[in-house]
């Protein structure tokens, strides 16, 4: 009985948990696209919509995790089929200074090896854009703490990031 009611209170738990991080990252992509779209720039998206080996189940069940604004880098083609693609790491991102009105990125730093790489990123992500807008996977997650290519811990506070090594 008591097995039972753990098991579903942590699936009630992690389902909350995943509704709150699909709920950011609606809220925040359109608040991106918004700001590109009032100062008149484009809009660019860091991590495709359709995620990295996950992409064939999204798919199939036609699961996108956001929009692709006007121009989506990754590191694999396949995350943002169906948008203007641009290869690229977000350590180093192919554009000019303050060309796009706005930039998201979601769910990418946690996969970056170090510290350094993660602040290499934001730094990248502030130089190409006005606003930057970030989601990252709560700690709550099962799944985050289970993927193997989460190296860090990233949370946004109103004064910067806390970035620690997992």
């Amino acid at each position: 009985m008591l097995g039972r009611l753990f098991l579903t209170a942590l699936v009630s738990q992690q389902g909350l948990t995943f509704y709150k991080q699909q709920l950011e990252r609606e809220v925040k992509y359109q608040a991106a696209w918004t700001y590109a779209r009032h100062i008149n720039k484009p809009m660019l998206v860091i991590g495709g919509p359709w995620g990295g080996r996950s992409h064939l189940f999204k798919k199939l069940f036609g699961f996108k995790a956001h929009g692709c604004g006007d121009v989506c880098l990754d590191i694999d083609p396949m995350s943002c089929e169906g948008c203007a693609y641009e290869y690229g790491d977000i350590r180093q991102i192919p554009f000019p200074d303050r060309y796009f009105g706005s930039a998201f990125n979601s769910h990418i730093l946690e996969h970056m090896d170090t510290v350094a790489d993660c602040e290499q990123a934001i730094s990248e992500l502030h130089r190409v854009s006005d606003m930057v807008f970030t989601c990252v996977p709560s700690k709550w997650s099962l799944t985050a703490w289970l993927h193997g290519d989460h190296h860090l811990w990233v949370t946004e506070t109103p004064e910067g990031f806390i970035i620690e090594q997992r």
